[in-house]
Parts: structure tokens; C-alpha cells; sequence
């Protein structure tokens, strides 16, 4: 079955622009170290594939970075966070999940692991 798949659609620009416009301590510390290819990578913030927005995304590598808020563990967001896991996964985009504790006490080892599923 052929289906469309739509990144950055016109109608989520709202949406991305909120979110970037409005992002938690959390995201503000690790985009400190993702933007201007510190990585040797591009990232991008709030990126929409389909209908789902990303927090982070590196389009070259198809890598999208999650960070996951105490809201992240109530049963219908674990239900839907898998879910969108399954879809970008058959678009063939990576994903790798970090809680917000981890980037508030260790963001040196989250960005660390980010480097580890970088090629080299």
C-alpha cells in the first residue's frame, strides 16, 4: 500500500513554531549542543514527519532525539509514544528516547550516546 509521507506540512507549522518558540529547560540545554553541527551533524528543531512532531532531527541520518517529560509515562502516552515509534521506524527514521532527568543531570553522557549512534 503506497502512502505519502509529509515532512514539515505546511499545516503543523503552528504547531512546530509553538513548540519551539515555548521548549522546556530540558530541550534548551541539549539543543545548546546539537545546533551549528557541534556534532558534525545538522539537527533541527521541532521537525514534523506525518502528523507526529519531533523534537530533534537529523535529516542526513534520518535520527529523530525524544525527550520524554514525567507526561511521557501515563499509560495512553506510553501507548502513543510507541505507536509513533512503529511509524517513523517504517519511515525509516531512527529514534533514540532520552528523559528529561537524564539531560537536567548528565547531559555530557546523553550526548555522548547521541555521538555513539552518529557515523563516524
Amino acid at each position: 500500500m503506497w502512502r505519502e509521507f509529509i515532512y514539515n506540512a505546511p499545516n503543523l507549522k503552528p504547531r512546530r513554531q509553538q513548540l519551539r518558540n515555548n521548549a522546556t529547560e530540558t530541550e534548551i540545554l541539549l539543543w545548546k549542543k546539537l545546533r551549528k553541527r557541534q556534532l558534525g551533524i545538522r539537527f533541527v528543531r521541532q521537525y514534523s514527519v506525518g502528523g507526529f512532531v519531533i523534537d530533534f532531527y537529523a535529516p542526513e541520518i534520518r535520527l529523530a532525539i525524544e525527550l520524554d517529560g514525567e507526561y511521557h509515562f501515563n499509560i495512553d502516552q506510553i501507548v502513543y509514544d510507541k505507536y509513533r515509534t512503529r511509524y517513523l521506524a517504517a519511515v525509516d527514521i531512527n529514534e533514540m528516547r532520552f528523559r528529561n532527568a537524564e539531560i537536567a543531570n548528565n547531559i555530557e553522557d546523553v550526548v555522548s550516546k547521541i555521538k555513539a549512534a552518529l557515523p563516524s
